[in-house]
């Protein structure tokens, strides 16, 4: 097959819609927190264990570099469930549109911000 349509590889290039960035970023989210999971099982476990535990998990948390990442597991949480929220709306029939679409995945992007700078606030 001969094809004379041009092929640009180039991701750098390529002009996505902000919906792609919104369901891009919605899977690397699930991602993360599914690699999270782990260590956060690991910190329940330990908390729940023994007062000793407790406070060993307290220590850990003292960190700011554990604090960061917990933000970021915790960041990555709220994402996944604002955009979740907006997948299970679009599921009713709501904001299936080219235009409801996008103000859809603006809306996801704002009221995560949001969220993640409050987060960031509580945390700290």
């Amino acid at each position: 097959m001969n094809s004379k349509r041009p092929v640009n590889l180039d991701l750098r290039t390529i002009k996505l819609p902000v919906t792609a960035y919104t369901s891009i970023a919605h899977r690397i989210s699930g991602i993360i927190l599914f690699v999270a999971i782990a260590g956060l099982l690991w910190m329940l476990n330990s908390s729940l264990s023994s007062e000793s535990g407790f406070e060993q998990v307290q220590d850990v948390f003292a960190n700011p570099l554990v604090k960061f990442i917990t933000w970021g597991v915790l960041s990555a949480l709220l994402y996944h469930l604002v955009a979740g929220i907006r997948h299970l709306v679009m599921d009713a029939g709501v904001g299936e549109g080219l235009e409801s679409g996008k103000r859809g995945a603006q809306a996801v992007i704002v009221i995560s911000a949001v969220l993640i700078v409050l987060l960031g606030v509580w945390i700290w």
